[in-house]
């Protein structure tokens, strides 16, 4: 066990992951749960965008899609569990819904929704993973299964 002090770097990492983790969790379970995906698809994806050249049932699937993607990846933003991958799934959402606000209204204004997240993204993305050490990614790096250490 490393007993080395938790670097301000670590924490920084740690505090944004869980920021972050909390943004998506919290709208993805709000969305799932009290909206339903469903009406998240209608309400949010097929009305506003079924003029537009995209198909339909693109608008159903990303929009019944997203909620969960959310509530999932910012969970295990939450722990700090494969960590990585959820920051990349939340990558690929922000990139769907900025297509989307921008399609709607291309002079969007993205200081409000999508900054703030991205820059939370991108910097525990940028950071390396070995700090950050208050993780369940840490924990599993660091006891390896018995199975593992026999070889």
């Amino acid at each position: 066990m490393n007993k080395t002090p938790i670097t301000h770097r670590g924490w920084a990492i740690f505090l944004a992951r869980v920021l972050l983790g909390l943004i998506f969790f919290m709208a993805g379970w709000w969305k799932v749960f009290t909206l339903g995906p469903i009406a998240h698809a209608r309400g949010m994806f097929v009305e506003p965008y079924a003029e537009s050249f995209l198909p339909a049932w693109s608008l159903w699937a990303t929009g019944a899609t997203i909620p969960v993607v959310e509530l999932l990846a910012g969970a295990m933003l939450l722990l700090g569990l494969w960590t990585r991958t959820a920051l990349l799934a939340l990558g690929a959402v922000l990139i769907l819904v900025t297509f989307g606000h921008l399609l709607a209204d291309p002079l969007f204004a993205f200081h409000a929704h999508v900054i703030p997240r991205a820059a939370l993204l991108l910097f525990v993305l940028l950071m390396p993973a070995a700090e950050d050490r208050l993780s369940a990614d840490h924990w599993i790096a660091s006891h390896p299964s018995k199975e593992h250490a026999r070889s």
